[in-house]
């Protein structure tokens, strides 16, 4: 019996992030992958990354979906943003380790092409803000995503006509080598440079270019179990999320849809997935922040370093308010629960229940006002812990009981449990 009878059958699932990403969705797809048809990349791009570990070799994916692992159709919606030497880079790299791309990862058309101008102009913006800066990872996510929204962007489906190709990148490159030579002070690129480059991605690229949206409707028509799978998480959402220390696109479960041109009622069920604490990663607000050398600990333990950049993730304990936030604005109908065995070393666990706010109340929701959220303190609830490996198929009583308060505390069921890093390590909750 697969991973997703054991669920009840819901032909299209999203996975979606419910905190600020890095959670192990990437683990998790992987896993509800065995049992799908259809593996759908729906927002981001390679500024966000998955590490998926089989039969004990290490794959760290950042453009295709994570399906591919499985041997499975993988589609790139076009909600995504498309670095093409990065997405080549990875398809040769999948291929030379033995895994097929042809005729199973789809590109959309409609997804936008990260230029060479986005990433200088990416980095060149962060280090002008100095203490003010974002965090961004510098991969050119935003700026490609800003050109996207005045209509000025390059899509993937410009790599198939190379006159047009040609056309908007002497269009393009005219306005921002303005920008990067007067206001950054960064040398202009080269017409005919990026021009030949270009061509020779869109030679590579163009037999995976396709209709994903009519792709995805035809998989659901038939029945097929279809997976969607965000980069990032919730309190990354650009509309939804901690603003400004957010990404540049939509993580919540809705852009799914909105990537793929489906409707919202074709989504079955949204499994939220969560570290058993909390990370991110970047400047922002972080109230449940450990403080102390259990930070460390914790970081060490649980590997917590970027895929993509390698850089150290802060460490937090679970905060309850932020989930509960999660559930409601992605309509998450179960609950993956990883790197429980992280807390294994633990005699005492805190858990943020509420937050005390600066006017002196305490809220057991998620603050709408950033100030509130900027100067909120977390209010702990103490579980004790187990210290005790978790081995088999069940659970120590103390991490049992760590479950059933969440899940009792959000009024969802946790139905995955993640206990180690292999595929094999999620025990699967009755």
């Amino acid at each position: 019996m697969g991973i997703r009878d054991r669920l009840a059958h819901v032909p299209a699932t999203v996975i979606v992030g419910a905190q600020w990403g890095d959670e192990g969705k990437g683990k998790i797809v992987d896993l509800l992958a065995q049992d799908s048809d259809l593996v759908c990349r729906y927002q981001g791009g390679p500024n966000a990354g998955h590490t998926i570990v089989v039969d004990g070799e290490t794959f760290k994916i950042r453009a295709v979906p994570s399906g591919i692992i499985t041997g499975k159709a993988c589609a790139i919606g076009a909600g995504c943003v498309v670095d093409p030497q990065v997405l080549i880079g990875e398809l040769d790299d999948l291929e030379s380790r033995g895994l097929r791309t042809a005729g199973l990862v789809f590109l959309s058309g409609n997804a936008h092409l990260i230029m060479p101008w986005h990433v200088a102009l990416d980095g060149a913006r962060e280090r002008k803000l100095g203490n003010l800066q974002i965090g961004t990872t510098r991969r050119g996510i935003g700026p490609a995503y800003a050109d996207k929204a005045t209509r000025i962007g390059i899509r993937v489906q410009d790599l198939l006509d190379p006159k047009i190709l040609r056309q908007k990148i002497e269009l393009a490159i005219t306005e921002k080598n303005v920008w990067l030579e007067r206001v950054y002070e960064i040398a202009p690129f080269d017409l005919e440079e990026v021009a030949h480059t270009y061509e020779s991605y869109a030679q590579r690229l163009r037999p995976y270019i396709a209709d994903t949206s009519l792709l995805v409707d035809r998989a659901l028509r038939n029945g097929d179990n279809v997976l969607f799978e965000g980069a990032q998480g919730t309190l990354l959402d650009l509309d939804h999320g901690t603003y400004p220390f957010v990404t540049s696109s939509s993580p919540i479960a809705a852009g799914a849809a909105v990537s793929f041109g489906i409707g919202p009622n074709r989504i079955d069920a949204v499994l939220g997935v969560s570290k058993a604490y909390v990370t991110r990663v970047g400047e922002g607000p972080f109230p449940s922040e450990i403080q102390g050398e259990d930070q460390e600990c914790v970081r060490e333990l649980g590997g917590e370093f970027g895929t993509v950049t390698g850089r150290e993730r802060r460490c937090g304990w679970l905060d309850l308010p932020a989930l509960r936030f999660a559930v409601r604005v992605n309509g998450i109908t179960s609950l993956a629960l990883t790197k429980i065995d992280v807390l294994s070393s633990f005699a005492e666990i805190p858990i943020c229940v509420r937050y005390a706010l600066p006017d002196g109340t305490e809220t057991e929701d998620f603050p709408a006002h950033q100030s509130d959220f900027h100067h909120c303190r977390p209010v702990w609830e103490v579980l004790p812990g187990w210290q005790e490996e978790i081995v088999g198929n069940e659970l120590p009583d103390a991490a049992a009981a760590y479950v059933r308060f969440v899940e009792d505390a959000l009024g969802v069921p946790v139905s995955l449990v993640g206990i180690g890093q292999g595929r094999e390590a999620v025990l699967t909750l009755p």
